[in-house]
């Protein structure tokens, strides 16, 4: 049966990737440019990471934040707007000293990485559902239940909607008990996310099995990274979900050929298309979401 698709594009992005390719956006004009392009091409919801104009690292600066909304406010498009509040949960550790905290690392409290959510009030941002092994290395996320618990309920009272990023099965788990717990308000929304060292693997089998863990009337959408981005759009929306691309987590259009945000944001809604489905507007996406705008 033909139904109603949300398409997210993930613009940049905290990792490793300016210097990859020149698509990468970095200044809060640049970002707030490829959100405008790639509502244009269809985009429902456009996922807003910052990053230091200077640097081109990853940021959790409020004004930085504030900027893009504010420009992607004042153009002709009304994407759904979703802030990552993922930022400030790195924690990088010495093996031979453990309490030891190393350069890189960012680690603050959960309710400090929703500054940026307080003063803006966007329609979703995200809220990390578990801690994690972050790839090679000493690298750690760190999202305790007490962290998530406590966050869920500030997104609450700003009536802000979260985006659960789901990383792997535990993640889930404890993401189905705030379900329960009655800490999220229906329909909840799930990003199961693939491919990502050393969460849950690009596996069709594994997507399946955590589709079926979601609670009744729950809405997903699931990406992979890198390479599999494409041809995941076509596994989440054939177990009933949604779509999410973009330069956050893949930089290239097809074999050597680096993409742009609006590219890959067309590239997903044909092969929606393709599947007899239709791309959900931002206004149908906001009543599939059930969003408080």
């Amino acid at each position: 049966m033909s139904r109603k698709v949300i398409v997210t594009c993930a613009l940049t992005g905290a990792g490793d990737t300016v210097g990859k390719s020149e698509h990468v956006p970095v200044t809060p004009e640049q970002i707030a440019a490829n959100a405008i392009e790639a509502a244009r091409a269809g985009a429902s919801v456009v996922h807003i990471h910052v990053r230091d104009p200077k640097t081109g690292q990853g940021s959790r600066e409020d004004a930085y934040y504030e900027e893009v909304v504010r420009i992607v406010a004042e153009s002709d498009v009304d994407p759904v707007i979703n802030l990552t509040a993922g930022m400030g949960g790195d924690l990088f550790i010495d093996p031979a000293n453990p309490t030891q905290h190393l350069e890189g690392t960012d680690l603050v409290s959960g309710l400090e990485r929703l500054s940026h959510v307080e003063k803006i009030r966007p329609e979703l941002c995200t809220l990390d559902c578990g801690s994690l092994n972050f790839g090679e290395g000493s690298q750690l996320y760190i999202s305790t239940p007490d962290m998530m618990r406590e966050g869920a309920a500030r997104i609450r009272e700003l009536g802000v909607k979260p985006e659960l990023e789901i990383f792997d099965t535990g993640n889930l788990w404890f993401a189905n008990v705030m379900v329960e717990e009655g800490l999220l308000d229906p329909p909840p929304l799930y990003q199961l996310c693939m491919g990502i060292p050393y969460g849950a693997p690009v596996n069709t089998g594994l997507l399946k099995a955590m589709v079926q863990m979601l609670p009744e009337g729950a809405e997903f959408t699931s990406f992979a990274i890198g390479r599999h981005q494409l041809d995941w759009v076509e596994q989440s929306v054939a177990l009933g979900g949604h779509v999410r691309v973009g330069l956050e987590d893949n930089l290239y259009l097809s074999k050597g050929v680096k993409a742009t945000n609006a590219q890959l944001t067309e590239r997903a809604i044909d092969i929606v298309k393709s599947l007899g489905h239709s791309v959900a507007t931002p206004d149908e996406a906001r009543e599939i979401l059930k969003l408080e705008r």
